[in-house]
């Protein structure tokens, strides 16, 4: 099985760092706040039915 993205693509990630116009940094930050958004629904559905991978999930972005 081949891994996948995280939150970000690689070019994505180098958007946010700095490395891209002005246009691509804020056409980027707006696909980030979308996917933010969607996550509400994933994480319903973690919840409800695989609670071990929302507390994965938990500890990574949660993570002190």
């Amino acid at each position: 099985m081949a891994v996948g993205r995280g939150l970000l693509t690689e070019r994505e990630r180098e958007a946010l760092a700095g490395d891209a116009s002005d246009s691509y940094h804020r056409k980027t930050r707006s696909y980030v706040r979308t996917r933010i958004d969607k996550l509400e629904d994933d994480v319903e559905i973690l919840e409800e039915h695989h609670p071990d991978l929302l507390e994965e999930l938990r500890e990574v972005v949660c993570e002190e």
